[in-house]
């Protein structure tokens, strides 16, 4: 599957933005998904996870409560709704898929395919 996301953009503290990401190739419904985040000069870091259906989701410490990640598998497209963005927020997001059942979700290498990022900045 190819992935790209989307949506990113300069917003203010407090504000709100929805990425998404966008599959080409198999259906998202074969697939664990997964949202990353890289700030300058630091490494991957988890934000969300999905699984196949939907159903159950886990979320980074930093983010639950704010953010919301959601699949539509007849669209084939993945969403990250972030609401009371922060500075700290501030990074490229990416959206990961990986058909394994079983693995760390939480960690960027861990998946088979990744979509080129799109840039969230959050002004204070």
């Amino acid at each position: 599957v190819q992935l790209q996301a989307s949506g990113g953009g300069l917003v203010q503290a407090g504000d709100s933005l929805r990425l998404s990401c966008a599959a080409a190739g198999r259906s998202f419904s074969r697939y664990v998904m997964g949202w990353f985040r890289q700030a300058p000069g630091k490494d991957h870091e988890f934000v969300a996870a999905i699984n196949r259906s939907g159903s159950r989701t886990s979320y980074a410490d930093s983010v639950k409560g704010r953010f919301t990640i959601s699949i539509d598998n007849v669209k084939n497209m993945m969403y990250l709704q972030m609401n009371s963005l922060k500075p700290e927020d501030t990074a490229v997001y990416y959206c990961a898929a990986d058909p394994r059942y079983y693995f760390d979700y939480f960690k960027w290498d861990q998946y088979a395919q990744w979509g080129q990022g799109t840039q969230v900045t959050v002004s204070s």
